[in-house]
This record gives C-alpha cells, structure tokens and sequence, in this order.
C-alpha cells in the first residue's frame, strides 16, 4: 500500500512540474516569436517550426514503439491543423509583427469567449446563458480598454495596430474552432501521435501561405533568430505539448487550463525586461476587467 502511495505521489509531483512547465515554456514563446519576426517571416516561421516539431514527435514516438494515427484519421487531423495552426498560430505571428508580444499574450487570452460563442453556435438545441452574455461583454470592455489608445493612434502604426488586434482574434476563433471539431470529430488514441500529425499538416498549411505571399524573398538567419525558431521547435512544441499531455493526465482539467492566465504574466514581464515594450497601469486594469469576464462566461452548463 504505501509503495502505491508513494507511486502516486511521484506521478502527482511530475504532474505539477509538467503543468509549471507548461506555463514557463508556454509564456516565453510570445518572445521568442517577435525576436524571431527580425528576420524570419510569419507564416514560414510557424511552417519550419511546426513541421520539423512534428516530425521530431513522430521521431520519438517511432522509437518508443508507439504507432502514428492511422489513415482514417489523417483528413480530421489536417482539418484541425488548418483551424488550429494556420489560423491560429499564423494569426498570432502575423499580429505579433505589429502588436507588443505581452499585449499579444493577454489578447490571446480572450479565447475562452470565443470558444464558448463558437460552441453555442455548433451545438444544436443549446443556448447561451444570460451570465455568459454579461461575461463575454465584461470582457469586450476590457479589451476595448486595453487597446483603443493605440488603435486610435495618428498614422501608420495605429491601423497597423488595428490589423494586428484583428489577427490575433482571427487565431482565437480558429482555436475556438479546432476544439469545438476535436470535442466533436476527433477522438485519438494517442494524443502525442496525434499532435505530432496535427503539427505536421499545420506546418505544411503555413507553408504553402508563406510561399504563396512571397515570404522566402525576406527569409534570412542570425544566430539571434535561429536560436528563437529552435527555441520554439523544440521547447514550445515538443516539449510543452508533452508535458501538457502528462499534466492533463493526472491533473484535474480546471487547474491545467489555469496557464492560460499565467502565460499573459510571464509574456508581459519578459516583453517590458527584455524588449522594453511598452507597460501602462491601464493594461493591468484591463487585463483584470478580462480575467473578470473570463470567470463570469466559465464553463457552459449543460
């Protein structure tokens, strides 16, 4: 007994590791994408990253004996690729080009609003709850808080600014999108050899979108650049999304998904540090109004 004891100790202790993990990893990768946006465009940045993570996971996966997906999952696996990775990863590289990668953190956090409208949306004879409408408004409030001042900027950088808000929503709602198709369509037997495929076909999508704007004229590597795109490969993508599994695993749903309010802290601090990005009392107003509506909208009731 108490060695069972002392065993499920070990994986709860491993799972809180992997969950910090996650928000460490997961928060520094709004840097390293605008330090890689010196040199290297979006769309192909998200391609090199995503495909060669997917086939390193599919690597490593080949070498523990664990098989891939089978083909008849391939055309849902490239579906969610095309949501969840051109779509919302290329929303949030494109966006980052012109918006602070802190601010671009706590924006992506307005995911959860999307994901519950899209939801509503899908899923035939549910409705949305008065609480969930007053959530998704409190939070519209704070993000109109948090960026009219620099959308209402005279020039060019203000409706650069504007597109790139723009974007970063575009990412939320094909996120919201790919989850509501997985919760739907999807359901892998091995989450990691799935992941592996899904970042493969994203990183093919994202490609064919770079080669299609033009993007390799402006591709070019420093060590600075080369060192933030391995960063990401390797650490944001392999590494994150298997601790995330563990963490999923053998935590409780609820507390995993509480890095999403952790990543924002971490983007901001390491953007103001490292980059010296712009911070403003009126981002934490904001950031709470958000979180506030977050909370509110919770999840759906069935």
């Amino acid at each position: 007994m108490s060695g069972s004891a002392s065993a499920g100790a070990g994986t709860q202790r491993r799972a809180w590791i992997a969950w910090i993990a996650v928000c460490v990893i997961w928060g520094t990768t709004y840097l390293g994408i605008k330090v890689a946006l010196a040199t290297i465009p979006p769309f192909l940045m998200g391609g090199l990253r995503y495909v060669a993570a997917g086939v390193v996971l599919a690597a490593a996966l080949s070498a523990q004996g664990r098989p891939l997906p089978p083909r008849s999952d391939w055309g849902g696996l490239a579906i969610l690729g095309f949501f969840m990775f051109l779509f919302g990863n290329g929303g949030v590289v494109w966006g980052e080009q012109y918006v602070p990668s802190g601010l671009t953190a706590v924006l992506v956090g307005t995911s959860p609003f999307w994901m519950v409208g899209i939801d509503a949306m899908v899923t035939r004879g549910q409705q949305m709850f008065v609480r969930q409408w007053v959530g998704m408004f409190v939070g519209f409030l704070g993000i109109v808080l948090l960026v009219w001042p620099d959308i209402t900027a005279g020039g060019g950088t203000g409706r650069g600014f504007f597109f790139g808000v723009i974007a970063l929503q575009i990412a939320c709602i094909g996120w919201a999108i790919g989850s509501a198709y997985t919760r739907r369509h999807v359901a892998p037997r091995d989450v990691l050899g799935a992941a592996s495929l899904q970042m493969l076909f994203g990183g093919l999508f994202m490609l064919l979108a770079g080669t299609a704007l033009g993007e390799w004229d402006d591709l070019s590597f420093t060590p600075k650049t080369t060192f933030a795109l391995a960063y990401l490969t390797l650490l944001g993508s392999v590494v994150a999304f298997a601790a995330y599994s563990y963490a999923l695993r053998h935590l409780n749903v609820a507390i995993v998904s509480l890095y999403t309010y952790v990543n924002p802290v971490i983007a901001v601090a390491l953007g103001t540090i490292l980059l010296d990005e712009p911070f403003h009392v009126r981002m934490l107003i904001a950031g709470a109004i958000i979180l506030t509506g977050i909370l509110i909208v919770g999840p759906k009731k069935t």
